[in-house]
């Protein structure tokens, strides 16, 4: 309550800005009223003072009415642009009267030019106040509105007439252009006020306000009061500038100004109600009590009235039974519009309560209404339908009589559990005999509705979920087993070995996996694969014991669960079971095929109390026995753990070395031309010199780096570092025809933008690409052949020598040999090494030069230890060598003192 006066102010005053206008013409007005009623300065001060103020507040509200219509829209923007008309055509009018009594120093003439200036004032502002958006209405209302701005109209017309119009006709005047004129002012404000009052009534009072009608209302009244004294003052020749009559005007204006000024508001909406308020129904009865007293004044006073206003009286009465003629119909049409809208509801009530029983009755659930004591008191005609029994026999019987005892045990635990809460609701599901003898389950929602006058009951809405829950049993089951073993799954193996865990300390799983099947599926194609797992999974369930858990955890991957172990002994005898069940032949496409499996053994310890260490240690035996050969199983021991755990370790070393790039360097192994014993080239060798381990050998941390994907930006650094050595040693001079080496593993093969990284590591240090040889082993040709030819057809573009590391070792054929761009052959050493000894074997050697020869490559051998390969080497035609024979492979400084000194060569 306290804070009313602030809400007030903040609504007379939206914004700080406008407070301080409304402050500032409040005070300027205040100013003028003391000057008018004290005349500081006499009268012709007083009169200098008045014309000014009245002229300039007629420029500030015309100049504010401009500038707010060049904001707005189309229409309030021609109301407003009218308004703004009006009030300089007044000031217009006001600098003629300042002309004339200040410049020419005479009485203003009557009529004058000035008279000009202020006639316009009321014809455009009432144009500019009919232009205002009004609510849309029915022709009834439309009609209405009309008859009540005539009540109004009329109305007003006889005020005016009785109190001002009247005694100005009466009065006279010097001619009859000025009694036109001196009549004009206070007929014009009625006209204006008539339109303001009926906009007031009628305009539509939500949303967006075109005009702050209040304070143009209060402005335009200002007008009526000034310019009613100013007729009858002039008539009686007694009017002068600088009366406290001319406050009226300028108040006029700086309304106008604080109206068109004010911030607007935006309300919340539409008032669908506009038109039915009381002001809106009352207004125009509110302008007829006032005729009516007025006139009866009159009468009371005079005696009797002139004809004006006895024609405006009758026109008065002639409205006001139009109008109640108008109400009448309206109210007719009210009713029957009613009366209709009564009926179509009390029809659709009707057909509601009709289509609610038929969807009850022929629901596909059942609904039932017990009493308190458990008494059925309604039962749907849908009973028979799922369940098969009559619903007349229900009826009137407590329903647990007529339940199954586990039923109607869950039943009553559910009604007790509501009982007490009104609207309160449970769902169950029971089991049900149907009236065919088979068993179902029903799912019942029970509602406790005993409170509601209309039902006084508990309601059950019953339906068969049989087929759902063999469904959801149907779900579950292959949720938690193999679709094609229809062994379980991963899922249900680590819940039962958990559920194992809980129960006994003494636990052991077995991991298997089978040796060989990719060649099966390869070979033969997946549905052989397919049906060899499904005989794998037979004979695992035949080998186990009663109460063990056999899985598929997906692939070739087995596992077994033995829920209960006295020892390791139990363990191992399974394992030998299994493999013994797996080394008999298994028949598939009329074939006999021969597939091992290695098997991970883990028993519960110290190390593995929970499911996940359990498996992750199975795993970890299964790959060392996959490792010992096939057809093995071995049982986890923590050497492995600490195996893994090492081996991540140097995956992370490694990557931080990688990083930091200062613990690798290349070394490198001259390459030998046997004909001539010149060096021809170098191959560079990635070493890693670990800061605690020391030197770590290339197979201990190159098959790490392609496991764990390091090999790749492994391999471009050593591309790179090798590129850039060579051109140090000045490999690019087209003088000297030397090659640099460097080998290529095969997982960068599955980059396809290999080429592009060689060509950017070739472009980047400036070596030629010839000058550059890509070793790679046979397996890069065997595997996804299409793929890695096409690679290798790139990096010829490039300009690049290719070269087959180990060769003979591998499985390629000689028509990938001619298929692929290979421009040398590197002969294992194994072949090397069989050309000295007692009984030397150059055959394989000899053939490999030969094979070489006849398609165009060139030939280099590896490994020369010793004087007798390197003359046998020679003496079969090979090309180049590389071996400790004639140097090991040198840190880069080391080996440029080769370039520099070649006699330090043995040849």
């Amino acid at each position: 309550m306290a804070s009313w006066p602030r809400r007030l102010l903040r609504a007379a005053a939206p914004t700080r800005g406008y407070a301080v206008l409304c402050g500032g013409v409040t005070l300027v007005t205040a100013a003028l009223f003391v000057v008018f009623v004290t005349a500081p300065g006499g009268a012709l001060v007083t009169q200098n003072v008045s014309n000014v103020a009245l002229c300039l507040g007629a420029a500030a509200a015309a100049w504010a009415g401009l500038a707010k219509a060049v904001r707005e829209r189309a229409r309030v923007r021609w109301a407003w642009a009218l308004t703004g008309l009006g009030s300089l055509s007044w000031g217009i009018g006001q600098g003629f009267c300042i002309w004339y009594e200040t410049v020419l120093n005479r009485e203003v003439p009557f009529p004058s030019l000035a008279d000009a200036g202020y006639f316009w004032m009321m014809p455009f502002t009432a144009a500019g106040l009919l232009l205002l958006t009004v609510s849309r209405q029915s022709i009834a209302q439309q009609v209405r509105s009309i008859l009540d701005g005539l009540m109004i109209a009329a109305s007003l017309l006889l005020i005016t007439w009785v109190l001002i119009l009247g005694p100005l006709v009466r009065q006279g005047a010097d001619s009859a252009l000025g009694l036109l004129i001196t009549l004009w002012y206070p007929g014009g404000d009625v006209v204006v006020l008539t339109i303001m009052l009926f906009l007031v009534a009628r305009l539509r009072r939500g949303g967006r306000r075109p005009m702050s009608l209040p304070l143009v209302g209060a402005g335009l009244v200002a007008f009526t009061v000034s310019d009613s004294g100013y007729a009858y003052l002039t008539l009686l020749d007694s009017y002068g500038s600088g009366n406290v009559l001319d406050l009226g005007w300028f108040t006029g204006f700086m309304l106008l100004l604080l109206a068109a000024r004010r911030p607007e508001r935006t309300r919340a909406g539409e008032d669908a109600h506009a038109l039915t308020r009381p002001l809106g129904v009352m207004l125009p009865y509110i302008a007829v009590l006032g005729a009516l007293a007025t006139s009866t004044a009159e009468v009371l006073r005079h005696g009797a009235h002139d004809p004006l206003v006895s024609w405006s009286r009758s026109s008065i009465i002639l409205l006001i039974v139009g109008r109640q003629l108008l109400t009448l119909l309206e109210n007719r049409s009210l009713t029957r519009d009613l009366e209709a809208r009564v009926e179509a509801r009390t029809a659709e009530l009707r057909a509601s309560e009709q289509r609610f029983q038929a969807l009850v009755q022929h629901s596909s659930d059942v609904v039932t209404v017990i009493d308190e004591g458990g008494v059925v008191t309604y039962q749907s005609e849908s009973l028979q339908r799922v369940f098969g029994y009559e619903p007349a026999r229900f009826h009137g019987i407590p329903l647990t009589d007529l339940m199954m005892p586990e039923a109607a045990q869950v039943l009553v635990a559910a009604i007790e559990a509501i009982s007490a809460t009104a609207y309160g609701s449970r769902v169950v599901e029971v089991p049900m005999l149907h009236a065919d003898g088979h068993r179902c389950v029903a799912e019942v929602t029970l509602t406790n509705l005993l409170h509601d006058e209309s039902v006084r009951g508990i309601v059950l809405n019953s339906r068969d979920i049989s087929e759902r829950k063999e469904l959801e049993d149907q779900l579950v089951h292959e949720a938690f087993h193999d679709g094609l073993t229809k062994l379980a799954n991963r899922a249900l193996f680590k819940d039962r070995l958990e559920v194992a865990l809980r129960r006994r300390d003494e636990v052991a799983i077995l991991f298997l996996d089978l040796d060989g099947f990719k060649e099966v599926n390869d070979s033969l194609g997946h549905a052989a694969g397919d049906h060899l797992l499904i005989q794998v999974a037979t004979r695992l369930t035949e080998a186990v014991r009663d109460g063990d858990t056999v899985a598929r955890f997906g692939g070739d991957e087995f596992a077994v669960l033995i829920d209960s172990v006295a020892g390791p002994g139990d363990a191992d005898e399974l394992a030998t079971r299994i493999v013994a069940a797996l080394d008999e032949q298994f028949h598939i496409e009329n074939q006999e095929m021969h597939v091992q499996g290695s098997i991970g053994i883990a028993l519960t310890g110290p190390d593995a109390r929970d499911a996940d260490q359990l498996m992750r240690n199975a795993d970890l035996a299964m790959y060392r026995a996959k490792s010992a050969g096939s057809g093995r199983f071995a049982r986890y021991d923590p050497q492995m753990h600490s195996g893994l755990v090492e081996r991540l370790q140097l995956a992370a070393d490694l990557r931080r070395a990688l990083e930091n790039a200062d613990e690798l360097e290349l070394h490198y192994q001259p390459t030998i031309e046997l004909r001539s014993g010149n060096i021809v080239g170098f191959e560079a060798l990635v070493r890693w010199r670990h800061p605690v381990r020391g030197m770590i050998s290339p197979a201990d941390f190159i098959p790490l780096a392609e496991s764990t994907g390091l090999i790749r930006p492994l391999g471009r650094w050593v591309l790179a570092e090798a590129c850039r050595q060579a051109v140090a040693w000045g490999m690019d001079d087209p003088q000297r025809a030397m090659t640099m080496a460097v080998n290529v593993s095969g997982r960068q093969f599955d980059q396809p933008d290999l080429p592009e990284i060689v060509g950017s590591v070739l472009a980047g240090t400036g070596l030629p690409a010839e000058r550059l040889c890509l070793e790679m082993t046979e397996s890069v040709l065997m595997t996804d052949t299409e793929e890695n030819l096409a690679v290798l057809l790139s990096l010829k573009d490039i300009g690049v020598k290719l070269a087959i590391d180990d060769f003979g070792t591998g499985y390629s054929s000689l028509a990938y040999l001619r298929r692929f761009p290979v421009d040398t052959l590197k002969i294992d050493r194994s072949f090397v090494e069989r050309l000295s000894g007692a009984a030397p074997d150059s055959a394989l050697a000899r053939t490999i030069v030969q094979l070489g020869q006849s398609l165009g490559m060139a030939t280099v051998a590896e490994g020369i230890e010793q004087y007798a390969q390197f003359r046998a080497l020679r003496r079969m035609g090979c090309d180049l060598a590389q071996g400790y024979y004639f140097s090991r492979p040198l840190p880069a400084a080391e080996a440029g003192e080769l370039l520099r000194d070649r006699a330090a060569l043995p040849v």
